[in-house]
């Protein structure tokens, strides 16, 4: 499938603030389910963008502007994908899978959380089941909801509510995939929804777990399915912090807003649509 994609990201400060640091992970990577035809970010202001990778492998820029009073990141580009079940196969793994076992503050586990686990089972000797029961099971105790919770809503505050949004989805499982031995990452990007809706108002989050006989395996339990070619893999990290599109600080100023609009559709319905 060919995904064509725009995510912009709008800064405005009142007063200007006097001075921007942002560290940008908008770049997706190629590997097996994915090739990355072409792509580009687009900065507003004459800003200097510093580009590296990350520890986690991830394509990171950073950027720095002096005085401004707003500022706008458009990162676009055109993705070919393939489906692969799920499996990730040629990405750039700089760590054993071991690595993410560990905890952070968003994906801490609650008592619940931990009774919620155990009732559906161990993963030893069949992860693979293990995980498809975690992710039906979430999508019976959780309501997608948008109002409730933000981007520092933890997996325990937002099983409590049993509400939230694809972000929210992605850190209970892999707080319950880790409870229950299975090494479970965060992933930060794309997807094209069924309901043919192109606009979005932000990314797509979902999870990877690490199954022996398989590798990582992508699972979206916001959705109820394992990755496809609808998704496009930006960014991991052990939880949102680690792979966030946007992330950092200003100096100076007063009022800050911020508003990011998305949009993912297929190039050739675009095309053809002309």
């Amino acid at each position: 499938m060919r995904l064509r994609i725009s995510h912009s990201t709008t800064y405005r400060y009142e007063p200007a603030a006097t001075g921007v640091i942002q560290v940008l992970r908008l770049t997706p990577g190629s590997h097996d389910g994915q090739y990355v035809a072409d792509w580009q970010i687009d900065v507003s202001a004459d800003v200097k963008l510093d580009m590296h990778y990350d520890a986690f492998g991830n394509a990171t820029h950073v950027l720095t502007i002096g005085a401004t009073e707003d500022l706008t990141i458009t990162a676009e580009g055109l993705i070919e994908t393939i489906d692969t079940g799920g499996v990730m196969r040629g990405t750039d793994e700089r760590f054993p899978p071991q690595l993410f076992l560990r905890t952070s503050d968003l994906t801490e586990l609650s008592p619940a959380m931990a009774a919620f686990t155990r009732e559906i089972g161990g993963a030893e000797g069949d992860a693979i089941s293990f995980l498809h029961a975690l992710m039906t099971r979430m999508n019976d105790h959780m309501t997608f909801d948008d109002d409730p919770t933000h981007s520092g809503t933890t997996a325990a505050e937002a099983f409590t509510l049993r509400r939230g949004v694809c972000q929210d989805y992605a850190h209970i499982f892999i707080a319950c995939a880790r409870a229950g031995g299975v090494p479970a990452r965060f992933v930060a990007g794309h997807f094209l929804r069924a309901d043919g809706e192109v606009h979005q108002q932000a990314g797509h989050a979902w999870a990877e777990a690490y199954v022996p006989a398989l590798g990582w395996v992508g699972f979206d339990p916001a959705n109820s399915i394992c990755s496809t070619d609808a998704h496009v893999r930006v960014a991991i990290g052990l939880d949102y912090l680690g792979a966030a599109p946007v992330r950092g600080t200003r100096y100076g100023g007063g009022l800050e807003t911020l508003s990011v609009a998305v949009k993912v559709d297929q190039a050739g319905r675009q095309f053809q649509s002309q």
